[in-house]
């Protein structure tokens, strides 16, 4: 699986895109959402990715953000809604704002996406409200690959305790008691792994 690329922005027309990474083209489809963020064409750019691998072809699609990427999968798993329909509602509305119309469960809003109708929509506020927790978790939010600045140690402990299943509340609250200047992302876990076992 391609988990990101790097390059320079060769051609962008939505809801495609062109990536040059090392001579090497990457035909990508993006959601509006990603594309109010691009640079100009021959620009450097960073984008993490899904492939979507079809009968009759593989799709790459392309992300500004892991939580854009995490919204994706999540809509991906939802009976019904395809690759198509998961690029409309990104397009259609932020992370933020899909969050906020599934914790409101707001079917007229999502019915005002193009291609959503009223039983698709009610689908994803049943299917998604369990995983909402998950989406809204600050944890690589924005796109470390192109910023320069690295995760930073906290936000990669986080990411990995909610991976283990743990509830983003819960794993505030055990990096609170592992949070000591200068640790390590693993040094971080195992402390906070260690103190959910005693208050277990």
């Amino acid at each position: 699986m391609i988990g990101f690329l790097k390059g320079r922005l060769a051609m962008k027309q939505p809801p495609l895109l062109l990536l040059d990474v090392n001579g090497v083209g990457y035909e990508l489809e993006a959601p509006m959402s990603t594309f109010y963020g691009l640079p100009a064409a021959g620009e450097p750019v960073a984008l993490f990715t899904h492939l979507v691998v079809r009968e009759d072809a593989h799709i790459l699609f392309g992300f500004g953000t892991e939580s854009e990427r995490r919204l994706f999968r999540g809509l991906l798993k939802v009976s019904g809604v395809g690759p198509k329909i998961a690029l409309g509602i990104l397009s259609g509305a932020s992370v933020e704002d899909f969050l906020r119309i599934i914790e409101a469960e707001d079917v007229a809003m999502l019915t005002r996406i193009p291609g959503i109708g009223r039983k698709t929509s009610e689908r994803i506020i049943i299917e998604m409200r369990d995983s909402v927790q998950k989406l809204s978790t600050p944890a690589m939010a924005g796109n470390p690959l192109s910023s320069g600045t690295p995760q930073s140690a906290q936000s990669e402990a986080f990411s990995a305790l909610i991976a283990l299943g743990y509830k983003p509340a819960e794993v505030s609250r055990l990096l609170k008691s592992a949070d000591e200047p200068g640790l390590s992302t693993t040094e971080m876990i195992r402390r906070a792994l260690k103190s959910a076992v005693k208050a277990s």
